[in-house]
């Protein structure tokens, strides 16, 4: 005998993205009277299919698919499918769209609005999705700022027709002291707002002039940063959990997931063989390591 499907809901407001409100839901039986945000609506369906009434019609999102909602635009939700449907939900200010063009200087007339009320494109449903499941399972600061940026950008000049921002160009001086600064706080990453302010830049810009000069995002830098790092502890003899703990892992399952995709093999398997070569060095006399 099947299980019925459960409703469940989880609602909160990402303090990493300026208190933006998410949503992660599976209604069954829910359905929405009309009504108004103040905010956008950005979902993304995750499983079964939604219908709702938007701009004087009925329209259907189907799994893998965007519903867009502009600010006050009045509209209504239930299922299409017979187990409901289950979405991620971002519900963000005005503001928080137009500072992301403004810290890029890109021309807008007005707020941006979006003219389609379902969107079928598989990589901005990836970007959102990646995104709040950072938000959910609590990413560094400077991870989410980071892919929040990026996904705005993709959406409003995808489906609201906002120019192309201008290459980023060269700032050493400022990339220098950003890494600086990565470096010093190393288990505990500041923002994204707090290097563009050592940099000089807005964060956006910042964010764009460092992935040129590096080759990768602020985040990811650290990230590989902290391997680096422990390699070498683990070669010392530390423990994988002290390492984890010391370089600002949120746990030593982080640091395996994160270890094992760099090096192919666990921190723990790493220490072992580090551990295992030192002692043949000492046998042979060719090098002493303590």
């Amino acid at each position: 005998m099947k299980t019925a499907p459960q409703e469940r809901t989880r609602f909160w407001q990402a303090s990493a993205l300026g208190n933006i409100e998410l949503l992660h839901a599976h209604y069954v039986h829910q359905r929405f009277a009309p009504h108004v945000h103040d905010s956008y609506v950005i979902t993304i369906i995750e499983f079964g299919a939604q219908t709702f009434w938007h701009r004087g019609s009925e329209h259907l999102a189907p799994v893998g698919s965007m519903v867009l909602i502009n600010p006050e635009e009045r509209h209504t939700g239930t299922t299409a499918h017979e187990q409901g449907w289950r979405y991620r939900g971002f519900y963000p200010e005005r503001e928080r769209i137009t500072e992301v063009l403004d810290e890029l200087s890109l021309p807008r007339s007005g707020l941006p609005l979006f003219k389609s009320s379902v969107l079928h494109d598989p990589q901005l449903a990836r970007a959102f999705r990646w995104l709040h499941g950072l938000a959910e399972r609590g990413a560094s600061a400077l991870e989410q700022q980071t892919a929040w940026r990026e996904a705005v950008l993709l959406l409003v000049q995808r489906h609201a027709r906002v120019a192309e921002p201008r290459q980023p160009g060269a700032a050493p001086g400022a990339v220098v002291r950003a890494r600086e600064l990565l470096d010093s706080r190393i288990a505990c990453p500041p923002s994204l707002e707090e290097l563009a302010a050592v940099a000089g830049l807005s964060p956006f810009h910042f964010a764009r002039v460092f992935r040129q000069a590096t080759g990768l995002p602020p985040h990811a830098w650290l990230m590989q940063h902290r391997l680096t790092e422990a390699r070498s502890l683990l070669k010392k003899g530390w423990l994988p959990f002290r390492v984890a703990h010391h370089l600002g892992f949120s746990d030593q399952s982080h640091l395996n997931r994160q270890f094992k995709q760099a090096y192919g093999v666990t921190p723990g398997e790493y220490r072992l063989a580090s551990a295992a070569r030192q002692a043949v060095w000492k046998e042979d006399g060719e090098m002493d390591i303590s």
